[in-house]
């Protein structure tokens, strides 16, 4: 959600600004804006409402010498998407410029009270507020700019990752952190800023992650960015190495990101394996269970909180952790459960998910449950993110960062992650017998393998594809293991195609939405050969009897479901509790191809962002 990129070195700024957008174009936008002050001292804001690309082309005949310069691509919250709200916001006296991640909850407040003063605001956003809140308290109390901005933030109320130019000071930049994230890149008499690692890699592997109510001040010939709090108290940071190569965030010959990363899943589920899954002896080790035994094996309950995606590998870890652990899972929202004001206590273990670590309700969960004793799993794919930094232990997906907005291998990372976590935890309280977790271990590590092999069915499910791009609506139906597979897959086909999709337990159609089925509904049922089978196989023959039109998910071999479906894909057999790994494959293809057949914007779909840092 929103993009920050800044630069202060020897580079001329505008193109390392410019290919830090693109880097950033991911996270979701719908405008797009530059800051430099150039070579003559002047500050120069070029904005424009839509692309990237629509900027390059506003400002192509303007002055953008310079290097020292902040960009921004904005995702719309206060105001509506055009030129005067994007990013960066302006000063009344022209001197200071601005780009905010986040929200300013209490920017209506501010903002009158400085219109009382005698303050003019240009947009209707909460982003101007702040900086003409940190230009009036330094104007009226004649301090330095850094002491302006930390007295202002004390009056702000909200989430925030910002970059501050002064066009009196062309060599410094200022920047702060509360609950969204910030990075710092620091090259060789250079540095860089980014909402996350992306548009720095290019440049520096060493970074900085700021935390909570961090401010940085980074000074153009200084060797190291000096830190401090709101109370002027002097913080030290430790640059790190990310892991991070160029190659994993450009398309590599694939049209889109999305379809790139549906097929990196068996490589990344190796990788994710890698460590963790000894083939040799049938064995999972996850440190964080070594580490941690007592509060894992003696949980009194697990509780689950995630948002979209995550939410649904919740749904399956649920059903691995109650099927292997023998303890009690609850799966919540995390937007709901913070405000739910749960029964929570020290015997309780909370596992958050989220792919980015960086997502708002997720991370409010975890401080609402930590506040009330409960031990904290964090479970995401960013290494260094604000909740791999504030859980107690956890383990990370190690899938490669996830660019397209829908996501695909982080989900399939995730459930691979909970399956480890459940065989480990299962195996240490002696809840899951050694033959059952030798096969399930076993098994899991051919997923990959399995995997592979399906991916072969994409130009057949292409075909498919064709055949439903005239669908207004579309049910998804599962059971067991699969029924939070058909949620993912109806999210993914309204995520990227915008047809209305919805996902039921195959059971719950008879009780009410049955009444939907006419010979128009495409129905995609996830019937691969379980304990269920014969269930599914009763609820596809009542969709039938009222003409519906029937896209099966099967079992390679299977005949029953085939002969019943209108099209039908199949997967390969593997155990119930893996068979996720594989069903999800051919749903994502499936909303992946009619997307492309109705010429939508695969990577980058409307209204939505690749990490909701807001609420």
């Amino acid at each position: 959600m929103c993009g920050i990129v800044g630069y202060i070195g020897k580079r001329d700024a505008y193109p390392v600004l410019i290919k830090g957008l693109k880097r950033l174009e991911y996270r979701g936008y719908d405008s797009a804006g530059v800051a430099l002050i150039s070579n003559s001292g002047e500050l120069h804001v070029y904005k424009a409402k839509g692309k990237v690309s629509d900027l390059e082309q506003f400002v192509a005949d303007k002055d953008v010498s310079g290097n020292i310069g902040i960009a921004h691509t904005r995702w719309a919250t206060h105001g509506e998407p055009n030129s005067t709200n994007a990013h960066p916001h302006i000063s009344s006296s022209g001197n200071l410029s601005i780009i905010h991640n986040g929200i300013i909850e209490n920017y209506s407040t501010i903002k009158r009270q400085l219109q009382d003063k005698g303050v003019e605001f240009k947009s209707e956003t909460d982003t101007e507020v702040l900086v003409q809140l940190i230009e009036y308290v330094q104007s009226s109390q004649q301090v330095d700019l850094l002491t302006a901005v930390r007295l202002a933030l004390r009056e702000v109320i909200g989430a925030y990752a910002f970059a501050l130019l002064d066009k009196n000071n062309p060599d410094q930049i200022i920047a702060a952190r509360q609950s969204s994230p910030l990075v710092i890149g620091v090259g060789k008499d250079e540095f860089f800023l980014g909402s996350d690692a992306s548009p720095i890699i290019e440049y520096t592997d060493r970074v900085v992650y700021l935390d909570n109510q961090d401010i940085a001040v980074i000074t153009r010939g200084k060797e190291e960015v000096e830190f401090c709090n709101f109370n002027n108290e002097r913080l030290e940071h430790e640059v790190q190495t990310v892991e991070l190569n160029l190659g994993q965030i450009e398309k590599g010959g694939f049209p889109h990101f999305m379809l790139k990363e549906i097929f990196e899943q068996p490589r990344c589920l190796q990788d994710s394996m890698r460590g963790r899954v000894n083939i040799d002896v049938n064995h999972v080790v996850l440190s964080a269970v070594i580490d941690y035994r007592r509060q894992l094996i003696n949980a009194r309950r697990f509780i689950i909180v995630a948002c979209g995606t995550s939410w649904h590998a919740g749904l399956i870890g649920k059903q691995l952790i109650e099927c292997l652990c023998q303890i009690p899972v609850e799966v919540e929202y995390a937007s709901e459960f913070r405000y739910s004001n749960p029964v929570i206590d020290s015997r309780d273990v909370v596992i958050a998910i989220s792919q980015s670590g960086e997502t708002a309700d997720t991370l409010a969960a975890i401080e609402l449950a930590k506040s009330r004793g409960a031990f904290i799993y964090g479970m995401c794919n960013a290494v260094g993110s604000s909740i791999a930094r504030a859980t107690h232990t956890g383990s990370y997906l190690h899938v490669g960062p996830e660019i397209g907005v829908a996501s695909t291998k982080a989900f399939t990372g995730q459930v691979t992650v909970l399956t480890m976590l459940a065989l480990a935890i299962g195996k240490a309280r002696g809840t899951i017998n050694n033959a059952d977790y030798e096969k399930v271990v076993s098994e899991l590590s051919k997923i990959p393998e399995k995997q592979t092999k399906l991916l072969e069915c994409n130009d057949h499910v292409r075909d498919i594809a064709r055949i439903f791009t005239y669908a207004r609506n579309f049910i998804y139906l599962g059971r067991g293991y699969n029924y939070p597979v058909a949620l993912e897959g109806a999210l993914k086909l309204k995520e990227i195609s915008y047809i209305h999709a919805e996902g039921y337990p195959a059971a719950e159609m008879k009780h009410g939405p049955i009444a939907l089925i006419d010979d128009e509904m495409p129905v995609v049922v996830v019937a691969t050969q379980n304990v269920l089978y014969d269930k599914v196989m009763s609820n596809i023959q009542e969709l039938k009897a009222r003409h519906a039109r029937v896209i099966a998910i099967v079992t390679e071999g299977d005949t029953r479901v085939k002969d019943l479906a209108d099209e039908y894909v199949e997967v390969p057999q593997t155990i119930e509790c893996l068979e996720p790994l594989l069903s999800t494959i051919p749903l994502q293809l499936l909303a992946y191809h009619i997307a492309v057949c109705k010429r939508k914007d695969v990577d980058q779909p409307r209204n939505l962002a690749k990490s909701v840092t807001v609420e």
